[in-house]
């Protein structure tokens, strides 16, 4: 049987990743386009020919399609979010853990019912 509440369970963690690490929802980073590009910039007061491509645009929501383009670029960038936002999203999993296990156990009763009175007649492999 597959149960609802764990699929959505695991979404938000899913969600909590994704948002901390690739800046996207996990829907964007499989759907997301390939949108890192180098952005040339020289010296300033240089006459010289050579460029600099040390910035990147397209960074701020990271795609599977991003990982296959630019791999050196899109690690970078989920480095650096997973720097900044391990704190929050740390946190944000405790939330969800906590939420979900005291949930469970004050909707027990009319969940078991729903389960009971709707799903299982119905014999769709489903439970809520």
């Amino acid at each position: 049987m597959m149960s609802l509440i764990n699929i959505a369970e695991s979404y938000a963690y899913a969600t909590i990743l994704t948002e901390g690490l690739m800046g996207t929802s996990p829907v964007g980073v499989i759907t997301g386009a390939s949108d890192i590009k180098a952005i040339q910039s020289s010296a300033s007061g240089s006459r010289s020919l050579v460029s600099d491509y040390s910035t990147y645009s397209g960074t701020e929501e990271i795609s599977l399609a991003d990982l296959v383009a630019s791999p050196d670029v899109a690690f970078s960038q989920i480095n650096s979010n997973m720097m900044s936002n391990w704190q929050a999203m740390a946190i944000q999993s405790l939330t969800v853990g906590l939420t979900f296990k005291f949930g469970k156990k004050l909707l027990r009763r009319p969940v078991a019912n729903v389960n009971r009175n709707i799903f299982k007649p119905l014999g769709m492999g489903v439970k809520l």
